[in-house]
């Protein structure tokens, strides 16, 4: 059972008590990697009879952790930091049920879901802490100048910055899911409905597939000032008409970046690189760039 299965599962039987525990544990691991449980107490208010009975509650269900050593301290599990960025999306009416996952990757977990008004949409949950915090540092160049972070803030940090980005470049008519919503290690969007172009091992036209990306990489960078910073045949998705939406944008870059050159022509690069091995579609990158960067047309 995944970790967003048991707080679906859970989430209706807490109690506000149960939520005032959770975020306190939250906000002490900014501190501690174990909450001490005498900080629990003192923040709480509420009795240690109290206590003791929400902090063996929440780890029945899977949402924190027990540690003992020089102290006894906690630890918000995965399922627990979901609880409270979903409770959080459901109070705010941006999601009312959640489904079937989409797609499960190193870094993120992707699920279907429900609005109020009945709107299919993607709720992608940012998962950081699955790789070492030293490949995270030297692959998020976002976090790089970070000593001390958590898988939590980690998370977090991706979220919001994914969130930002969507927000500047879907405006701007970039093929991207559309955002919708955010909370925590949470992004709630436009619902995605294809496979990455890895998976895909040919397409009846794949000269305008590429010409399709290349030009919402030019949008993104003369309308939006954005640079994906990351793009790959791992994050283009191929839909079933054959258009495209670019994911996963917690990288990105504004036009003004120091490398945002090296990080533009990279992108281009990839997907140069994956279009002519895969579908023998040849182009030349400097082309491609100087077509990116011309001034918009007409």
């Amino acid at each position: 059972m995944s970790s967003v299965d048991i707080a679906v599962k859970t989430l209706s039987r807490l109690e506000p008590e149960d939520f005032r525990v959770l975020m306190i544990i939250e906000v002490d691991m900014s501190r501690h990697r174990y909450v001490p449980e005498d900080d629990i107490l003192r923040l709480s208010g509420f009795s240690r009879k109290q206590i003791k009975y929400r902090l063996d509650r929440l780890s029945k269900f899977g949402l924190i952790y027990r540690w003992v050593g020089s102290y006894i301290g906690y630890a918000l599990s995965t399922a627990g930091y979901d609880c409270l960025a979903m409770n959080a999306l459901v109070k705010a009416n941006v999601i009312e049920a959640f489904g079937k996952p989409l797609g499960v990757g190193k870094e993120s977990d992707v699920f279907d879901a429900l609005t109020p008004n009945g709107r299919r949409v993607a709720v992608k949950f940012h998962r950081l802490g699955r790789i070492s915090f030293r490949q995270t540092r030297r692959l998020r160049g976002y976090i790089a100048d970070r000593r001390h972070i958590s898988w939590l803030y980690q998370s977090r940090l991706a979220a919001e910055r994914e969130f930002e980005a969507l927000k500047m470049v879907y405006p701007r008519g970039v093929s991207v899911p559309e955002p919708i919503g955010h909370n925590r290690h949470v992004v709630v969007m436009g619902f995605i409905e294809g496979a990455e172009l890895y998976r895909v091992p040919e397409v009846p036209n794949p000269d305008e597939v590429l010409d399709e990306i290349l030009e919402n990489v030019r949008i993104a960078y003369r309308k939006a000032g954005v640079i994906h910073a990351d793009l790959s045949e791992f994050n283009v998705v191929l839909n079933p008409d054959f258009h495209i939406l670019i994911i996963d944008w917690p990288q990105f870059v504004t036009v003004d970046h120091p490398n945002a050159e090296v990080l533009l022509k990279r992108d281009v690069k990839n997907i140069l690189t994956f279009f002519r091995k895969r579908f023998n579609v040849k182009r030349d990158i400097n082309e491609a760039l100087e077509s990116i960067k011309r001034p918009n047309r007409g």
